[in-house]
């Protein structure tokens, strides 16, 4: 996890005031101690660790009426890193037909950030176009094509010619059939004036609603200056952080990117296209104190699906035809939303879970083998998977035509015909495919229903 050292802390120290005696100086002053030791680690500009030392320790002397005074300092510790690694969220707001210029230097993953991007908007609904006006690197447009190609976006680009004016000139009537372009331009070693030249006739030429810059965490308080000149010679209207699953100074562009008011508006948490989420610092905070974060996971669930396959994954449910192809379906679904690793850190309770490292792994595999599994069924099978009970003869067959064991077969039917009950039982309570809409009743009756029947990880 990123800034799992802060996140340790943090956790700890909620221990430690939870069963604390009383609230006192020396409580307060270890809990500092330990904040200040992870914020260092993780890169952290010293003064702002000072300004939050000194706010912890102001408001953990403070009385609040009709607040207990441990919950009083959880909230003190919670606001305050939150405060320092980005205050309230920052959208980046998006109308019916937008142009963003995708700015930064080299290194810096900003032509897999656009294809990320491209694909979370994509599954949004959006009408995506990439435009390639890298004319530098000779890579560049190559990489786009095959990121588009991959994602299934369209890209424009033109590797004979290098004047990037010219080349948005030539597609520029195709590119009005699109609601959403995202443009790639070029990058330098350093933030130098040739860079900033073209950056300026690039911007006046295609006018683009948004400029994004594109930093890695690795960088750590670098990136505030970075962030400020590209700010000031480029117009930017906000940062995509990238490299946010391993770096170990993510808390230092997070941090610098606040310092000088250029907010983050998404990070990068892996390699692949789906990794990328809104920067949210409030559910940050609470996924950093093991507490969770529900609205990434939606996100996460949004994103594995377009919203057409969704509307029929909802329409073949009301009708009662889930099958094991729609299954097989939503175990792609999941399989793109990461590791489970990740997943169970969005999942409250789950943060502060030591669930093996191994145990997660061997379900990742069991996901995969029921897929082979599916692979190797005839079409009657898939459709009517009950046949399979009745004439176990056919477990043998798909088993050794897989790569599987029949016993593992036979797990995926049952956790088939659990999945089928719980999604009739949520289909027929409304569309499930956004969660968030779900009323808190008909997600008890759905967790009340889900609970009697446990997945087991073996």
């Amino acid at each position: 996890m990123v800034l799992e050292g802060i996140g340790n802390i943090l956790r700890k120290s909620v221990d430690k005031i939870k069963s604390a005696v009383l609230v006192d100086k020396s409580l307060v002053e270890s809990i500092v101690k330990d904040l200040q030791r992870a914020l260092i680690s993780a890169d952290v500009n010293i003064s702002l660790i000072k300004e939050l030392s000194d706010k912890i320790r102001e408001e953990g002397r403070k009385y609040v009426k009709n607040i207990e005074k441990k919950e009083h300092l959880i909230k003190i510790l919670y606001d305050e890193v939150k405060n320092i690694i980005g205050g309230e969220k920052k959208e980046l707001i998006l109308g019916k037909k937008e142009t963003i210029l995708f700015v930064g230097l080299y290194g810096t993953g900003k032509t897999t950030t656009i294809a990320k991007l491209a694909t979370y908007y994509k599954k949004r609904g959006r009408k995506v176009a990439l435009l390639g006006l890298d004319v530098h690197r000779p890579a560049a447009s190559e990489q786009l094509e095959q990121l588009g190609e991959k994602i299934e976006v369209q890209v424009f680009v033109n590797k004979s010619e290098k004047n990037a004016i010219k080349i948005y000139e030539q597609y520029k009537k195709e590119l009005e059939k699109y609601d959403l372009i995202l443009v790639d331009s070029a990058g330098r070693d350093a933030l130098e004036k040739s860079l900033i030249d073209e950056i300026e006739k690039i911007s006046k030429a295609i006018k683009p609603s948004h400029t994004i810059l594109v930093i890695a965490a690795d960088i750590g308080q670098a990136a505030k200056i970075q962030a400020q000149k590209f700010k000031e010679a480029a117009n930017v209207s906000g940062v995509i952080i990238t490299r946010m699953d391993s770096s170990a100074k993510a808390g230092g562009a997070l941090t610098a990117c606040k310092e000088v008011e250029s907010p983050v508006y998404f990070i990068g948490t892996g390699e692949h296209v789906g990794d990328i989420e809104q920067f949210n610092p409030s559910s940050f905070v609470s996924r950093l104190l093991g507490m969770g974060d529900l609205e990434s996971l939606i996100e996460k669930v949004r994103s594995a699906t377009d919203e057409k396959s969704q509307k029929d994954l909802q329409k073949r449910l009301e009708d009662g035809k889930f099958t094991l192809a729609d299954f097989a379906k939503q175990i792609e679904s999941m399989q793109s939303m990461g590791s489970l690793s990740k997943i169970t850190e969005l999942i409250p309770g789950f943060g502060k879970a030591k669930i093996p490292d191994e145990m997660l792994g061997n379900q990742e595999q069991k996901l995969k083998h029921w897929k082979h599994a599916i692979s190797s069924m005839t079409k009657d099978e898939i459709e009517n998977p009950e046949i399979l009970e009745k004439q176990t003869s056919r477990l043998s067959r798909i088993a050794k035509g897989s790569g599987t064991t029949t016993g593992e077969i036979r797990q995926l039917l049952k956790q088939y015909k659990i999945i089928k009950e719980l999604a009739k039982g949520a289909g027929s309570m409304g569309d499930i495919s956004d969660p968030s809409q779900m009323s808190q009743k008909q997600m008890m009756k759905i967790a009340k229903k889900f609970g009697g029947k446990k997945f087991r990880f073996k």
